[in-house]
């Protein structure tokens, strides 16, 4: 059973960047929009979700925050992205528009059949994945999902 979300719950992941208002048109291109009141010239938060929002920073604005050095995301992958969409159809036209943004495929499309995602490299080089998932499968997760899919054996 899924344990209760927390609420007043809010997740935000800041994401280095290299040109701010290139990434806001790269995002903006994908259906993201911004919140202007916790956006200025060196941050822009990106609404991806009813508490969820990720902070795109300009490196030198990152380095505020972390004490470590920051990896180049083209040559170490320090964390992926996934974000869902409603349908199939969704996932292919994200993913086109974010090929005709400047993105590049980072794999061939992947179908679980409960499940479907295509993969891209952002322009800094940062992994995301838009997919879809089936609502039950979501709710009763795959391997249930999967077991309920399967014929039953009508023998006596």
């Amino acid at each position: 059973m899924t344990q209760p979300a927390h609420p007043g719950r809010m997740l935000f992941v800041s994401l280095p960047v290299t040109d701010l208002a290139r990434s806001k048109a790269f995002f903006a291109e994908l259906g993201f929009s911004f919140n202007p009141a916790f956006s200025d010239e060196t941050s822009a938060c990106m609404l991806v979700g009813e508490d969820a929002f990720v902070m795109l920073l300009t490196r030198e604005k990152f380095a505020q925050f972390s004490k470590l050095p920051l990896a180049d995301p083209t040559t170490h992958a320090l964390a992926l992205y996934c974000f869902s969409v409603s349908s199939r159809e969704e996932v292919d036209k994200v993913s086109a528009a974010a090929l005709a943004a400047g993105a590049t495929e980072a794999d061939d499309a992947e179908d679980h059949g409960f499940m479907y995602a295509r993969s891209f490299f952002d322009l800094d080089g940062h992994g995301w994945q838009v997919m879809w998932m089936d609502p039950t499968a979501a709710e009763q997760g795959p391997e249930a999902y999967a077991a309920s899919a399967q014929p039953t054996d009508a023998r006596p």
